[in-house]
Protein backbone atom coordinates (compact mmCIF):
# COMPACT_ATOMS: atom_id res chain seq x y z
CA UNK A 1 0.00 0.00 0.00
CA UNK A 2 1.61 3.25 -1.15
CA UNK A 3 -0.75 5.75 0.40
CA UNK A 4 -3.93 5.61 2.41
CA UNK A 5 -6.30 8.45 3.10
CA UNK A 6 -9.30 8.11 5.38
CA UNK A 7 -11.78 10.89 5.95
CA UNK A 8 -14.06 11.12 8.93
CA UNK A 9 -17.80 11.26 8.28
CA UNK A 10 -19.09 14.61 7.15
CA UNK A 11 -21.42 14.91 10.10
CA UNK A 12 -18.48 14.91 12.49
CA UNK A 13 -16.54 17.43 10.43
CA UNK A 14 -19.37 19.86 9.86
CA UNK A 15 -21.65 19.49 12.86
CA UNK A 16 -21.23 23.07 13.98
CA UNK A 17 -21.61 24.68 10.57
CA UNK A 18 -24.51 22.48 9.50
CA UNK A 19 -26.43 23.18 12.69
CA UNK A 20 -26.00 26.88 11.98
CA UNK A 21 -27.18 26.48 8.41
CA UNK A 22 -30.32 24.60 9.31
CA UNK A 23 -31.11 26.17 12.68
CA UNK A 24 -34.75 26.01 13.69
CA UNK A 25 -36.59 29.27 13.27
CA UNK A 26 -39.20 30.94 15.39
CA UNK A 27 -42.65 29.49 14.80
CA UNK A 28 -43.82 32.77 13.33
CA UNK A 29 -41.13 32.82 10.66
CA UNK A 30 -42.25 32.14 7.09
CA UNK A 31 -41.68 28.55 5.98
CA UNK A 32 -41.54 29.41 2.28
CA UNK A 33 -38.30 30.93 1.08
CA UNK A 34 -38.09 32.89 -2.17
CA UNK A 35 -34.65 33.60 -3.56
CA UNK A 36 -33.83 35.74 -6.59
CA UNK A 37 -31.15 34.29 -8.87
CA UNK A 38 -29.36 36.40 -11.47
CA UNK A 39 -29.34 33.82 -14.27
CA UNK A 40 -31.80 31.10 -15.32
CA UNK A 41 -30.67 27.53 -15.98
CA UNK A 42 -30.49 26.37 -19.59
CA UNK A 43 -31.20 22.76 -18.63
CA UNK A 44 -32.31 20.81 -15.55
CA UNK A 45 -30.44 17.68 -16.62
CA UNK A 46 -27.54 17.77 -14.11
CA UNK A 47 -25.20 16.17 -16.68
CA UNK A 48 -26.09 18.18 -19.79
CA UNK A 49 -24.29 21.54 -19.61
CA UNK A 50 -21.55 22.51 -17.18
CA UNK A 51 -22.84 26.06 -16.82
CA UNK A 52 -22.90 27.88 -13.51
CA UNK A 53 -26.65 28.72 -13.36
CA UNK A 54 -27.38 25.05 -14.03
CA UNK A 55 -25.09 23.97 -11.20
CA UNK A 56 -26.72 26.41 -8.78
CA UNK A 57 -30.11 24.82 -9.37
CA UNK A 58 -28.84 21.22 -9.40
CA UNK A 59 -27.15 21.68 -6.01
CA UNK A 60 -30.55 21.87 -4.31
CA UNK A 61 -31.77 18.50 -5.57
CA UNK A 62 -28.67 16.49 -6.47
CA UNK A 63 -25.46 15.75 -4.61
CA UNK A 64 -21.94 14.62 -5.40
CA UNK A 65 -19.69 11.98 -3.86
CA UNK A 66 -17.31 14.66 -2.64
CA UNK A 67 -18.30 18.25 -1.89
CA UNK A 68 -16.70 21.66 -1.35
CA UNK A 69 -17.16 23.79 1.74
CA UNK A 70 -17.60 27.56 1.66
CA UNK A 71 -13.84 28.03 1.17
CA UNK A 72 -13.57 25.44 -1.64
CA UNK A 73 -12.00 22.80 0.57
CA UNK A 74 -12.88 19.17 -0.10
CA UNK A 75 -15.29 17.55 2.35
CA UNK A 76 -17.27 14.28 2.27
CA UNK A 77 -20.58 14.22 0.42
CA UNK A 78 -22.43 11.03 -0.48
CA UNK A 79 -19.11 9.28 0.07
CA UNK A 80 -18.38 9.14 3.79
CA UNK A 81 -14.75 8.07 3.25
CA UNK A 82 -12.21 7.16 0.60
CA UNK A 83 -8.89 5.34 0.48
CA UNK A 84 -6.14 5.50 -2.12
CA UNK A 85 -5.15 1.85 -2.02
CA UNK A 86 -2.41 2.25 -4.63
CA UNK A 87 -1.32 4.99 -7.04
CA UNK A 88 -4.14 4.16 -9.44
CA UNK A 89 -7.04 2.84 -7.37
CA UNK A 90 -9.45 4.65 -5.07
CA UNK A 91 -11.90 2.81 -2.85
CA UNK A 92 -15.04 4.82 -2.12
CA UNK A 93 -17.33 4.06 0.82
CA UNK A 94 -20.88 5.35 0.42
CA UNK A 95 -23.09 6.48 3.24
CA UNK A 96 -25.68 3.93 4.23
CA UNK A 97 -29.30 4.96 4.55
CA UNK A 98 -29.20 7.61 1.81
CA UNK A 99 -32.53 7.76 -0.02
CA UNK A 100 -33.48 9.14 -3.40
CA UNK A 101 -36.52 11.38 -3.55
CA UNK A 102 -38.62 8.43 -4.75
CA UNK A 103 -37.67 6.43 -1.65
CA UNK A 104 -35.14 4.12 -3.33
CA UNK A 105 -31.77 3.48 -1.68
CA UNK A 106 -28.61 4.99 -3.12
CA UNK A 107 -26.26 2.19 -4.19
CA UNK A 108 -22.91 1.81 -5.91
CA UNK A 109 -24.76 0.93 -9.13
CA UNK A 110 -26.33 4.41 -9.18
CA UNK A 111 -22.90 5.95 -8.68
CA UNK A 112 -21.32 4.03 -11.55
CA UNK A 113 -24.28 4.92 -13.78
CA UNK A 114 -23.82 8.59 -12.85
CA UNK A 115 -20.11 8.49 -13.66
CA UNK A 116 -20.73 6.88 -17.05
CA UNK A 117 -23.76 8.92 -18.12
CA UNK A 118 -21.97 12.28 -18.84
CA UNK A 119 -20.02 10.73 -21.72
CA UNK A 120 -23.28 9.62 -23.37
CA UNK A 121 -24.89 13.08 -23.42
CA UNK A 122 -25.28 14.42 -26.95
CA UNK A 123 -25.15 18.03 -28.15
CA UNK A 124 -23.81 19.34 -24.86
CA UNK A 125 -22.15 22.80 -25.11
CA UNK A 126 -20.06 21.99 -22.02
CA UNK A 127 -19.75 18.32 -21.11
CA UNK A 128 -19.15 16.93 -17.65
CA UNK A 129 -17.09 14.02 -18.92
CA UNK A 130 -13.97 16.14 -18.53
CA UNK A 131 -14.33 15.13 -14.87
CA UNK A 132 -14.73 11.40 -15.53
CA UNK A 133 -12.24 10.71 -18.34
CA UNK A 134 -9.41 9.88 -15.96
CA UNK A 135 -11.38 6.87 -14.71
CA UNK A 136 -10.74 3.76 -16.84
CA UNK A 137 -12.41 1.18 -14.61
CA UNK A 138 -15.29 1.15 -12.15
CA UNK A 139 -15.98 -1.87 -9.96
CA UNK A 140 -18.75 -2.55 -7.44
CA UNK A 141 -17.40 -4.31 -4.35
CA UNK A 142 -20.70 -4.31 -2.50
CA UNK A 143 -23.80 -2.06 -2.57
CA UNK A 144 -21.96 0.64 -0.59
CA UNK A 145 -18.38 0.20 -1.82
CA UNK A 146 -16.85 0.80 -5.22
CA UNK A 147 -13.38 1.09 -6.66
CA UNK A 148 -12.32 3.60 -9.30
CA UNK A 149 -9.12 3.03 -11.29
CA UNK A 150 -7.27 5.66 -13.30
CA UNK A 151 -4.85 5.01 -16.16
CA UNK A 152 -2.13 7.06 -14.49
CA UNK A 153 -1.66 8.51 -10.99
CA UNK A 154 -4.31 11.21 -10.75
CA UNK A 155 -4.35 13.33 -7.59
CA UNK A 156 -7.30 15.44 -8.77
CA UNK A 157 -9.84 12.65 -8.80
CA UNK A 158 -11.51 13.85 -5.60
CA UNK A 159 -11.66 17.41 -6.92
CA UNK A 160 -13.21 16.16 -10.16
CA UNK A 161 -15.80 14.14 -8.27
CA UNK A 162 -17.10 17.35 -6.67
CA UNK A 163 -18.46 18.25 -10.12
CA UNK A 164 -20.37 15.06 -11.03
CA UNK A 165 -23.91 14.77 -9.68
CA UNK A 166 -25.25 11.39 -8.63
CA UNK A 167 -28.59 10.52 -10.22
CA UNK A 168 -30.93 7.56 -9.92
CA UNK A 169 -30.25 4.96 -12.60
CA UNK A 170 -33.85 3.77 -12.48
CA UNK A 171 -35.27 7.29 -12.83
CA UNK A 172 -32.97 8.54 -15.60
CA UNK A 173 -32.35 5.52 -17.80
CA UNK A 174 -33.68 6.12 -21.30
CA UNK A 175 -34.41 9.83 -20.81
CA UNK A 176 -33.26 12.65 -23.04
CA UNK A 177 -31.92 15.84 -21.48
CA UNK A 178 -35.06 17.70 -22.59
CA UNK A 179 -37.22 15.37 -20.49
CA UNK A 180 -35.86 16.82 -17.25
CA UNK A 181 -37.62 20.15 -17.75
CA UNK A 182 -40.96 18.40 -17.18
CA UNK A 183 -39.74 16.79 -13.97
CA UNK A 184 -38.80 13.40 -15.40
CA UNK A 185 -35.51 12.19 -13.99
CA UNK A 186 -35.45 14.88 -11.30
CA UNK A 187 -34.83 12.30 -8.61
CA UNK A 188 -31.83 13.16 -6.48
CA UNK A 189 -30.71 12.76 -2.88
CA UNK A 190 -30.50 16.46 -2.00
CA UNK A 191 -32.36 18.39 0.71
CA UNK A 192 -35.05 19.56 -1.72
CA UNK A 193 -37.08 17.74 -4.35
CA UNK A 194 -38.51 18.98 -7.62
CA UNK A 195 -42.05 20.41 -7.64
CA UNK A 196 -42.48 22.74 -10.63
CA UNK A 197 -40.41 24.46 -13.31
CA UNK A 198 -41.35 27.48 -15.41
CA UNK A 199 -38.52 28.10 -17.86
CA UNK A 200 -36.76 31.46 -17.42
CA UNK A 201 -39.13 32.30 -14.55
CA UNK A 202 -38.81 30.01 -11.53
CA UNK A 203 -38.33 26.57 -10.08
CA UNK A 204 -40.27 25.41 -7.03
CA UNK A 205 -39.01 22.74 -4.65
CA UNK A 206 -40.32 21.02 -1.53
CA UNK A 207 -38.25 19.95 1.45
CA UNK A 208 -37.23 16.29 1.26
CA UNK A 209 -38.13 14.87 4.66
CA UNK A 210 -36.15 11.70 3.93
CA UNK A 211 -32.91 13.62 3.52
CA UNK A 212 -29.92 11.78 5.04
CA UNK A 213 -28.23 14.89 6.45
CA UNK A 214 -29.27 17.66 8.75
CA UNK A 215 -32.86 18.46 7.78
CA UNK A 216 -33.33 21.96 6.30
CA UNK A 217 -35.99 22.73 8.90
CA UNK A 218 -36.02 26.46 8.18
CA UNK A 219 -37.76 26.26 4.81
CA UNK A 220 -40.42 23.74 3.92
CA UNK A 221 -40.70 25.14 0.39
CA UNK A 222 -38.16 26.98 -1.74
CA UNK A 223 -38.75 29.02 -4.89
CA UNK A 224 -35.82 30.15 -6.98
CA UNK A 225 -36.89 33.08 -9.14
CA UNK A 226 -34.75 33.92 -12.15
CA UNK A 227 -34.41 37.70 -12.45
CA UNK A 228 -31.43 38.66 -14.65
CA UNK A 229 -32.15 42.40 -14.55
CA UNK A 230 -30.40 43.85 -11.53
CA UNK A 231 -32.86 46.70 -10.92
CA UNK A 232 -35.80 44.30 -11.06
CA UNK A 233 -34.03 41.90 -8.73
CA UNK A 234 -33.38 44.53 -6.08
CA UNK A 235 -36.94 45.85 -6.46
CA UNK A 236 -38.26 42.36 -5.73
CA UNK A 237 -36.25 42.27 -2.50
CA UNK A 238 -37.37 45.73 -1.40
CA UNK A 239 -41.01 44.86 -2.13
CA UNK A 240 -40.79 41.61 -0.17
CA UNK A 241 -41.43 39.43 -3.24
CA UNK A 242 -38.21 37.59 -2.37
CA UNK A 243 -36.35 37.34 0.92
CA UNK A 244 -32.84 37.26 -0.53
CA UNK A 245 -30.93 37.67 -3.77
CA UNK A 246 -27.54 36.98 -5.27
CA UNK A 247 -25.35 39.52 -7.08
CA UNK A 248 -26.40 42.87 -5.69
CA UNK A 249 -26.37 45.38 -8.58
CA UNK A 250 -23.35 47.61 -8.04
CA UNK A 251 -25.37 50.87 -8.31
CA UNK A 252 -27.44 49.62 -5.35
CA UNK A 253 -24.58 48.57 -3.06
CA UNK A 254 -24.64 51.78 -1.00
CA UNK A 255 -28.42 51.69 -0.78
CA UNK A 256 -28.46 48.11 0.52
CA UNK A 257 -25.73 48.82 3.05
CA UNK A 258 -27.61 51.80 4.44
CA UNK A 259 -31.02 50.09 4.63
CA UNK A 260 -31.76 49.02 8.21
CA UNK A 261 -34.14 46.35 6.94
CA UNK A 262 -31.50 44.62 4.81
CA UNK A 263 -28.11 43.02 5.28
CA UNK A 264 -25.39 42.14 2.80
CA UNK A 265 -22.43 39.79 2.67
CA UNK A 266 -19.68 39.31 0.09
CA UNK A 267 -16.62 37.22 -0.73
CA UNK A 268 -13.80 37.17 -3.30
CA UNK A 269 -14.70 34.31 -5.61
CA UNK A 270 -12.59 31.97 -7.68
CA UNK A 271 -14.17 33.37 -10.86
CA UNK A 272 -11.68 35.07 -13.15
CA UNK A 273 -12.93 37.74 -15.55
CA UNK A 274 -10.58 37.91 -18.53
CA UNK A 275 -10.09 38.83 -22.18
CA UNK A 276 -9.16 36.18 -24.71
CA UNK A 277 -7.50 37.37 -27.96
CA UNK A 278 -7.30 35.58 -31.30
CA UNK A 279 -3.71 34.39 -31.27
CA UNK A 280 -3.99 31.58 -33.80
CA UNK A 281 -5.36 32.91 -37.12
CA UNK A 282 -3.54 34.95 -39.73
CA UNK A 283 -6.75 36.86 -40.44
CA UNK A 284 -9.33 37.54 -37.75
CA UNK A 285 -13.00 38.35 -38.50
CA UNK A 286 -13.44 41.48 -36.39
CA UNK A 287 -10.08 43.20 -36.86
CA UNK A 288 -10.09 46.16 -39.25
CA UNK A 289 -8.27 49.35 -40.06
CA UNK A 290 -9.72 52.51 -38.56
CA UNK A 291 -12.06 52.93 -41.52
CA UNK A 292 -13.60 49.51 -40.95
CA UNK A 293 -11.78 47.68 -43.75
CA UNK A 294 -10.70 44.12 -42.79
CA UNK A 295 -6.98 43.75 -42.20
CA UNK A 296 -5.04 41.11 -44.10
CA UNK A 297 -2.84 40.53 -41.08
CA UNK A 298 -4.05 39.75 -37.56
CA UNK A 299 -2.27 42.10 -35.11
CA UNK A 300 -3.35 39.98 -32.13
CA UNK A 301 -0.87 37.29 -33.17
CA UNK A 302 1.88 39.70 -32.12
CA UNK A 303 2.62 39.36 -28.40
CA UNK A 304 3.56 43.04 -28.23
CA UNK A 305 0.04 44.03 -29.26
CA UNK A 306 -1.50 41.69 -26.69
CA UNK A 307 0.75 43.05 -23.96
CA UNK A 308 -0.08 46.61 -25.03
CA UNK A 309 -3.78 45.83 -24.64
CA UNK A 310 -3.14 44.54 -21.13
CA UNK A 311 -1.07 47.60 -20.18
CA UNK A 312 -3.81 49.91 -21.49
CA UNK A 313 -6.38 48.47 -19.04
CA UNK A 314 -6.67 50.37 -15.78
CA UNK A 315 -7.88 47.57 -13.51
CA UNK A 316 -8.02 49.76 -10.43
CA UNK A 317 -10.28 52.21 -12.23
CA UNK A 318 -12.56 49.36 -13.24
CA UNK A 319 -12.64 48.24 -9.61
CA UNK A 320 -13.47 51.73 -8.31
CA UNK A 321 -15.76 53.12 -11.02
CA UNK A 322 -17.47 50.08 -12.50
CA UNK A 323 -17.40 47.50 -9.72
CA UNK A 324 -17.92 49.84 -6.74
CA UNK A 325 -14.87 48.27 -5.10
CA UNK A 326 -16.18 44.72 -5.52
CA UNK A 327 -13.42 43.19 -7.62
CA UNK A 328 -9.84 42.11 -7.04
CA UNK A 329 -7.48 43.10 -9.89
CA UNK A 330 -5.28 40.16 -10.83
CA UNK A 331 -2.72 38.74 -13.22
CA UNK A 332 -3.39 35.16 -12.14
CA UNK A 333 -5.82 32.41 -13.05
CA UNK A 334 -6.97 31.76 -9.46
CA UNK A 335 -7.05 33.87 -6.28
CA UNK A 336 -4.39 33.74 -3.60
CA UNK A 337 -6.34 31.22 -1.51
CA UNK A 338 -6.45 28.53 -4.20
CA UNK A 339 -3.84 25.92 -5.08
CA UNK A 340 -1.76 26.96 -8.08
CA UNK A 341 -1.79 30.73 -7.54
CA UNK A 342 1.52 32.16 -8.74
CA UNK A 343 2.67 34.99 -6.43
CA UNK A 344 5.29 36.13 -8.95
CA UNK A 345 2.62 37.29 -11.40
CA UNK A 346 1.86 40.83 -10.28
CA UNK A 347 -1.07 42.90 -11.52
CA UNK A 348 -0.11 44.60 -14.80
CA UNK A 349 0.63 48.27 -14.28
CA UNK A 350 -1.59 50.70 -16.16
CA UNK A 351 0.82 52.41 -18.55
CA UNK A 352 -0.71 53.68 -21.81
CA UNK A 353 2.53 55.39 -22.88
CA UNK A 354 4.52 52.16 -22.65
CA UNK A 355 1.64 50.42 -24.42
CA UNK A 356 1.87 52.91 -27.31
CA UNK A 357 5.57 52.13 -27.69
CA UNK A 358 4.82 48.41 -27.92
CA UNK A 359 2.14 49.10 -30.53
CA UNK A 360 4.65 51.13 -32.57
CA UNK A 361 7.29 48.41 -32.29
CA UNK A 362 4.75 45.92 -33.62
CA UNK A 363 4.01 48.16 -36.61
CA UNK A 364 0.70 49.56 -35.35
CA UNK A 365 1.64 53.06 -34.31
CA UNK A 366 -1.60 54.31 -35.86
CA UNK A 367 -3.63 51.55 -34.22
CA UNK A 368 -6.45 49.57 -35.77
CA UNK A 369 -10.13 48.78 -35.26
CA UNK A 370 -11.63 45.83 -33.43
CA UNK A 371 -14.95 44.57 -32.07
CA UNK A 372 -14.93 43.15 -28.55
CA UNK A 373 -17.68 40.64 -27.88
CA UNK A 374 -19.11 40.11 -24.42
CA UNK A 375 -21.99 38.49 -22.56
CA UNK A 376 -24.46 41.03 -21.23
CA UNK A 377 -26.34 38.94 -18.66
CA UNK A 378 -23.84 36.52 -17.15
CA UNK A 379 -21.17 38.23 -15.03
CA UNK A 380 -21.34 41.25 -12.77
CA UNK A 381 -21.28 44.33 -15.04
CA UNK A 382 -19.93 42.24 -17.92
CA UNK A 383 -20.91 44.63 -20.72
CA UNK A 384 -20.01 47.70 -18.64
CA UNK A 385 -16.54 46.29 -18.04
CA UNK A 386 -16.11 45.67 -21.75
CA UNK A 387 -17.31 49.16 -22.67
CA UNK A 388 -14.83 50.63 -20.18
CA UNK A 389 -11.98 48.55 -21.64
CA UNK A 390 -12.95 49.73 -25.14
CA UNK A 391 -12.64 53.35 -24.02
CA UNK A 392 -9.25 52.64 -22.46
CA UNK A 393 -7.95 51.04 -25.65
CA UNK A 394 -8.73 54.22 -27.57
CA UNK A 395 -5.82 55.86 -25.73
CA UNK A 396 -3.36 53.57 -27.53
CA UNK A 397 -4.97 53.95 -30.95
CA UNK A 398 -7.27 50.92 -30.92
CA UNK A 399 -10.79 51.89 -31.97
CA UNK A 400 -12.94 49.30 -30.26
CA UNK A 401 -16.65 48.62 -30.64
CA UNK A 402 -18.56 46.42 -28.20
CA UNK A 403 -21.20 43.85 -29.07
CA UNK A 404 -23.05 42.25 -26.16
CA UNK A 405 -25.38 39.27 -26.22
CA UNK A 406 -27.13 36.96 -23.74
CA UNK A 407 -24.84 34.18 -22.59
CA UNK A 408 -26.71 31.48 -24.49
CA UNK A 409 -26.19 33.34 -27.79
CA UNK A 410 -22.68 34.46 -26.92
CA UNK A 411 -21.45 30.96 -26.04
CA UNK A 412 -23.00 29.38 -29.14
CA UNK A 413 -21.03 31.78 -31.33
CA UNK A 414 -17.92 31.58 -29.21
CA UNK A 415 -17.46 27.84 -29.68
CA UNK A 416 -17.58 28.47 -33.45
CA UNK A 417 -14.63 30.89 -33.18
CA UNK A 418 -16.65 33.82 -34.49
CA UNK A 419 -14.83 36.48 -32.43
CA UNK A 420 -11.50 38.28 -32.49
CA UNK A 421 -11.42 39.47 -28.88
CA UNK A 422 -13.88 38.55 -26.17
CA UNK A 423 -14.60 38.87 -22.49
CA UNK A 424 -15.43 35.78 -20.47
CA UNK A 425 -15.36 34.42 -16.93
CA UNK A 426 -14.19 31.11 -15.53
CA UNK A 427 -14.65 29.70 -12.04
CA UNK A 428 -12.07 27.24 -10.77
CA UNK A 429 -14.68 24.61 -10.03
CA UNK A 430 -12.20 22.03 -8.72
CA UNK A 431 -10.56 24.54 -6.37
CA UNK A 432 -7.16 24.83 -8.07
CA UNK A 433 -5.42 26.31 -11.13
CA UNK A 434 -5.70 23.10 -13.14
CA UNK A 435 -9.36 23.98 -13.76
CA UNK A 436 -8.80 27.15 -15.85
CA UNK A 437 -5.62 25.72 -17.35
CA UNK A 438 -7.47 22.67 -18.67
CA UNK A 439 -10.54 24.53 -19.88
CA UNK A 440 -9.51 27.93 -21.21
CA UNK A 441 -5.72 27.88 -21.69
CA UNK A 442 -4.61 24.44 -22.89
CA UNK A 443 -4.24 23.46 -26.54
CA UNK A 444 -7.05 21.25 -27.77
CA UNK A 445 -6.63 17.67 -26.61
CA UNK A 446 -10.20 16.33 -26.38
CA UNK A 447 -9.07 12.91 -25.20
CA UNK A 448 -7.64 14.60 -22.09
CA UNK A 449 -10.46 17.11 -21.75
CA UNK A 450 -8.11 19.99 -22.59
CA UNK A 451 -9.21 23.18 -24.31
CA UNK A 452 -12.95 22.69 -24.16
CA UNK A 453 -13.64 26.40 -23.46
CA UNK A 454 -10.58 27.80 -25.23
CA UNK A 455 -12.71 29.65 -27.76
CA UNK A 456 -9.96 31.22 -29.88
CA UNK A 457 -7.50 28.35 -29.60
CA UNK A 458 -4.54 29.97 -27.89
CA UNK A 459 -1.94 27.23 -27.83
CA UNK A 460 1.49 26.82 -26.28
CA UNK A 461 2.45 23.12 -26.24
CA UNK A 462 4.61 23.68 -23.16
CA UNK A 463 1.43 24.48 -21.18
CA UNK A 464 -0.04 21.10 -22.09
CA UNK A 465 3.22 19.38 -21.22
CA UNK A 466 3.39 20.93 -17.74
CA UNK A 467 -0.34 20.49 -17.14
CA UNK A 468 -0.23 16.82 -18.09
CA UNK A 469 2.65 16.29 -15.68
CA UNK A 470 0.80 18.15 -12.93
CA UNK A 471 -2.33 16.03 -13.34
CA UNK A 472 -0.25 12.89 -12.83
CA UNK A 473 1.88 14.19 -9.94
CA UNK A 474 0.75 13.09 -6.49
CA UNK A 475 3.33 15.15 -4.60
CA UNK A 476 1.63 18.47 -3.80
CA UNK A 477 4.80 20.55 -3.76
CA UNK A 478 5.89 19.33 -7.17
CA UNK A 479 2.38 19.70 -8.61
CA UNK A 480 2.12 23.27 -7.28
CA UNK A 481 5.33 24.24 -9.12
CA UNK A 482 4.09 22.68 -12.36
CA UNK A 483 0.78 24.55 -12.17
CA UNK A 484 2.48 27.83 -11.33
CA UNK A 485 4.92 27.41 -14.23
CA UNK A 486 2.11 26.60 -16.66
CA UNK A 487 0.17 29.64 -15.46
CA UNK A 488 3.22 31.87 -15.96
CA UNK A 489 3.55 30.76 -19.58
CA UNK A 490 -0.10 31.56 -20.34
CA UNK A 491 0.07 34.97 -18.65
CA UNK A 492 3.46 35.95 -20.08
CA UNK A 493 2.22 34.98 -23.55
CA UNK A 494 -0.84 37.19 -22.93
CA UNK A 495 -2.77 34.23 -24.29
CA UNK A 496 -5.30 35.22 -21.65
CA UNK A 497 -5.50 38.76 -20.29
CA UNK A 498 -6.79 38.67 -16.68
CA UNK A 499 -8.87 41.59 -15.46
CA UNK A 500 -10.03 40.69 -11.96
CA UNK A 501 -11.39 38.09 -9.59
CA UNK A 502 -15.08 38.72 -9.20
CA UNK A 503 -16.43 39.52 -5.73
CA UNK A 504 -19.80 37.90 -5.15
CA UNK A 505 -22.49 39.60 -3.11
CA UNK A 506 -25.71 38.51 -1.46
CA UNK A 507 -28.42 40.70 0.06
CA UNK A 508 -31.26 39.58 2.29
CA UNK A 509 -33.83 40.69 4.81
CA UNK A 510 -32.30 41.70 8.12
CA UNK A 511 -33.54 38.60 9.96
CA UNK A 512 -31.79 36.24 7.52
CA UNK A 513 -28.10 35.35 7.24
CA UNK A 514 -25.93 33.54 4.71
CA UNK A 515 -22.43 32.07 4.77
CA UNK A 516 -20.70 33.49 1.64
CA UNK A 517 -18.95 31.03 -0.65
CA UNK A 518 -15.76 31.26 -2.70
CA UNK A 519 -17.42 29.20 -5.44
CA UNK A 520 -20.24 31.78 -5.77
CA UNK A 521 -22.90 29.10 -5.24
CA UNK A 522 -26.18 30.35 -3.85
CA UNK A 523 -27.97 27.67 -1.84
CA UNK A 524 -31.39 28.35 -0.38
CA UNK A 525 -30.73 25.76 2.33
CA UNK A 526 -27.70 27.75 3.53
CA UNK A 527 -29.77 30.82 4.33
CA UNK A 528 -31.00 30.74 7.91
CA UNK A 529 -33.30 32.84 10.05
CA UNK A 530 -31.82 34.89 12.85
CA UNK A 531 -34.03 34.55 15.91
CA UNK A 532 -34.51 37.68 17.95
CA UNK A 533 -33.82 40.11 15.11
Amino acid sequence: MLLAIRIKPRAALLAASMSALFALTPASFAQEFKLAMSSPPTSLDPHFYNLFPNLNVSDHMFETLVAMDADSRIIPGLAESWTLINNLTWEIKLRKGVKFHDGADLTAEDVIWSLERPATIVNSPGKFDVYTRAIINKKVIDPYTLRLTTKEPYPLLLSDLTAVYIVSKKATQGLSSDDFGSGKGMVGTGPYKFAKFLRDDRIEMDRFDGYWGKKPATWSKVTLRFIPNGATRIAALLAGDVQALENVPTPDIARVRSDNNLSMTSKVSHRLIYLYPDTSRDKSPYVTDKDGKPLDKNPLKDIRVRKAISMAINREAIKDRVMEGLSQPTNNLVPLTLFGHNPDLKVVKYDPEAAKKLMAEAGYANGFGITIHTPNNRYINDEKITQTIAQMLSKIGIVAKVEGAPMSVYAARGVKREYSLGLLGWGAQTGEASSPLRAIAACDEPEKGFGGNNYLKYCNPKVNELLSLALNTVDDKARLKLLQDATAIVINDAGIIPIHQQVTTWAMKKNISYIPRTDERTHAYEFSANSGK
